[in-house]
């Protein structure tokens, strides 16, 4: 069976999801990955009102679509992260409060152990997110940056995401982390550390995005061979980089979009990331999830750019043999 295409709602939460289910199933996907902003997933109704959840899954079927995820990145990014003005922008107003960090982010802590809760509730097995990190700031090591302060900076992530990793297991299910810049693990080492930090916690997954590793110089399907158990969901997403000797890696403070960035997100085949082996990975892996469209393209209309994901993806997609080509020579 072929995986399900669906459209992950975090860069349509503008849309009522009533509209955006509507455009969606005039593009072609099976579903949509739903975002906990908007009026998408709302996490406090999912758990107060009886009906919620199902009349989430109604809306979806009167357009032919199905949910398989739910994701609460921002509320998941106030967890470990140093707070400050940033924050007042993605947080809530119920997380924000009174904006003194620690409530942040112990309100957003118990929001996600929520978010187990009402996945449970709506049915699907993986939340996806971020963690926040209290020591991404740390990443270039001048002023001199110690050994135990990155360990602590582990701890804490432990320390929080424990107890919230255990509600997930309690609910059955799995907390998918976006391995990206900012989070406690945003390569193929820091994921690692991150998984030895929590003790390998069975709630604890990633949802693989090649985006956010192609720039950095990270082999994406690399990334899924080292992780095969942990590969909870994937985005379809794709990045360009352009360093021409003026451009920096490190993106020289420059908004996305900006043309003298070193490096910038595409719509999916319009960039330089190998889906082809990505596909070839999520086949050696046995991954039969969906494969998640995060469209971001700040140079194209993000209409003409879901409509021409979705095509893509599924002539991109291909199941495994399971058998040698030239098997019939041995029969």
């Amino acid at each position: 069976m072929p995986r399900p295409v669906t459209l992950f709602t975090g860069q349509w939460a503008d849309l009522p999801l009533e509209t955006l289910a509507a455009k969606a199933a005039e593009w072609g996907y099976d579903g949509l990955e739903l975002a906990c902003w908007g009026d998408h997933f709302d996490v406090l109704r999912a758990l107060a009102e009886p009906g919620y959840c199902k009349g989430r899954h109604d809306l979806l079927a009167r357009h032919g679509l199905k949910v398989w995820a739910i994701s609460n990145h921002l509320v998941g990014q106030c967890v470990c992260d140093p707070i400050d003005e940033r924050h007042r922008a993605i947080a809530p107003d119920h997380i924000w409060g009174d904006g003194e960090p620690e409530g942040v982010r112990k309100r957003a802590a118990s929001e996600m152990a929520d978010t187990a809760r009402a996945a449970a509730k709506l049915g699907v097995p993986v939340v996806n997110g971020f963690t926040g990190s209290n020591i991404w700031h740390l990443l270039y090591f001048f002023p001199p940056v110690t050994t135990a302060m990155i360990d602590r900076g582990y701890q804490d992530f432990a320390e929080r995401w424990g107890p919230i990793l255990d509600v997930f297991k309690t609910e059955g299910i799995r907390f998918a982390l976006e391995v990206h810049p900012s989070e406690i693990a945003y390569d193929i080492h820091t994921a690692r550390r991150a998984l030895d930090a929590l003790d390998g916690h069975p709630s604890f997954a990633f949802n693989f995005d090649p985006s956010h590793l192609l720039w950095q110089g990270v082999d994406p399907a690399h990334f899924i061979d080292t992780f095969p158990d942990r590969i909870a969901h994937c985005h379809i997403k794709d990045a360009v980089t352009r360093l021409d000797g003026a451009r920096s890696i490190l993106s020289s403070h420059l908004d996305f979009g900006d043309h003298r960035r070193g490096w910038d997100f595409r719509s999916p085949g319009r960039g330089e990331v190998d889906f082809e082996e990505i596909i070839r990975a999520l086949n050696r892996i046995k991954y039969t999830g969906p494969l998640s469209v995060e469209w971001e393209d700040m140079a194209m209309d993000r209409e003409h750019g879901a409509a021409e994901a979705v095509d893509l993806v599924r002539a991109l997609d291909f199941p495994s043999s399971d058998r040698a080509f030239d098997a019939a020579f041995s029969e």
